[in-house]
């Protein structure tokens, strides 16, 4: 059984899309990144890379590199998902929090959730996603960010 944690922020930001879990998510702002900058996703292949002993998302998928701009964070999941399967590990769960004054995003969780396991090649019962506002706190809570943070536990198979 391994344990891993994950943690990502990204800035919000005027004409971008807003992903999150690798879903398209209706607001004003996106998150501004080198990739879809999809904090939930980041912070989950962080997670998985951590537990795996695997470094991070910016070791495999460096910003410097052209390959990864504007790439649908899903994707990299993906690619980390195939990892887990080299090293034979599977996720046991994966509990994440998605910390945003707004929009509004826990009619988007099941979708996300859906999302994010069907990239994994598991169960949506494996994962459990949360939200909390920043309380007119800090970047999140002025709205000008958005952080997402994750932890999973794995088992080798």
């Amino acid at each position: 059984m391994r344990v891993g944690i994950g943690y990502d922020v990204h800035p919000l930001a005027a004409g971008r899309k807003l992903i999150l879990g690798g879903v398209e998510v209706p607001h004003a702002k996106g998150l501004q990144g080198h990739s879809d900058a999809d904090a939930l996703t980041h912070a989950v292949c962080d997670a998985l890379l951590g537990a795996m002993g695997e470094g991070d998302i910016g070791t495999h998928f460096p910003a410097s590199d052209p390959r990864y701009k504007d790439i649908a964070s899903l994707r990299l999941l993906d690619a980390v998902a195939a990892i887990m399967a080299r090293k034979r590990f599977r996720l046991v769960n994966l509990d994440a929090v998605i910390s945003a004054q707004a929009p509004k995003l826990s009619p988007h969780l099941a979708a996300m959730k859906d999302a994010l396991a069907k990239t994994m090649g598991v169960e949506p019962s494996r994962i459990n996603l949360k939200v909390k506002s920043g309380e007119g706190q800090d970047a999140v809570g002025r709205e000008e960010a958005m952080t997402a943070r994750a932890v999973c536990l794995l088992e080798g198979i």
